[in-house]
């Protein structure tokens, strides 16, 4: 069954109305009909309902809420701070970590970042669609939100803000990511960074392991940085919600 969002304006009494692009996919590349039926989510309280389709017009989508559904959302919530990969892979980064269930995401300028953004506001707007398809598709009740880029001594500050801060840091020998976890049971916001192609730079992982952020290791093997990203988040996952 297909999923939706839109805004609290467009629900009025148990009626909800889908305009723009969604209501053209609807009626013209899906060719829904009335009495069909959909997951509606509100984008500002991401309340999800089940729906039926009502009246199919061009511009114009109106479905009476039939029930509350169940909410699809993660009880630990994660953000990805992703240092920036080169050509179309935080693409793909985006779309799994957002199918996986990621609260939101931010592109870190690293040291060794290989890819430079020319235009970030047109490069930010569409990797704001592609989380959004991917909320879409794996029906979410929220659509992750993509941050501007960042550097690290902005991150830095931004580690109290977290319950606990992990660093995929291929130095690290030790420290696993379950040995981590597993002394952090009741911890409901976790922020993980992982390195561009380049790795970390070690004065990066240092200011960063100072601001109180903890290095782990994924494993033996050194993981791609999409890799690494997606292996994080689901060991992460697995810990708290399975």
């Amino acid at each position: 069954m297909h999923n939706f969002f839109i805004d609290s304006n467009q629900i009025e009494n148990d009626k909800a109305h889908i305009i723009g692009q969604d209501a053209k996919h609807i009626s013209q590349v899906l060719k829904m009909r009335k009495d069909e039926k959909i997951f509606i989510c509100n984008k500002q309280n991401s309340d999800r309902y089940l729906a039926k389709i009502d009246k199919v017009e061009k511009d114009e989508i109106i479905c009476s809420l039939i029930e509350s559904a169940d909410n699809t959302e993660p009880n630990i919530k994660i953000t990805l701070f992703q240092g920036l990969p080169k050509s179309d892979k935080m693409e793909f980064i985006i779309q799994k970590a957002v199918e996986l269930g990621v609260s939101e995401i931010t592109p870190l300028e690293m040291k060794n970042c290989i890819a430079k953004i020319k235009d970030e506001d047109k490069k930010i707007s569409r990797w704001q669609a592609i989380a959004e398809s991917a909320a879409k598709q794996s029906k979410r009740c929220i659509i992750p939100k993509i941050n501007k880029v960042e550097k690290i001594k902005e991150i830095k500050d931004k580690v109290k803000d977290y319950d606990l801060v992990v660093i995929a840091y291929e130095n690290e020998k030790n420290i696993s990511l379950k040995d981590i976890l597993k002394n952090n049971k009741t911890v409901s916001k976790i922020a993980i960074i992982i390195g561009p192609e380049g790795g970390f730079d070690k004065q990066e992982a240092k200011e960063l392991e100072e601001a109180g952020a903890k290095e782990v290791s994924l494993g033996k093997t050194i993981l791609r940085t999409e890799t690494a990203s997606i292996s994080m988040i689901s060991m992460i996952l697995y810990e708290f919600e399975l």
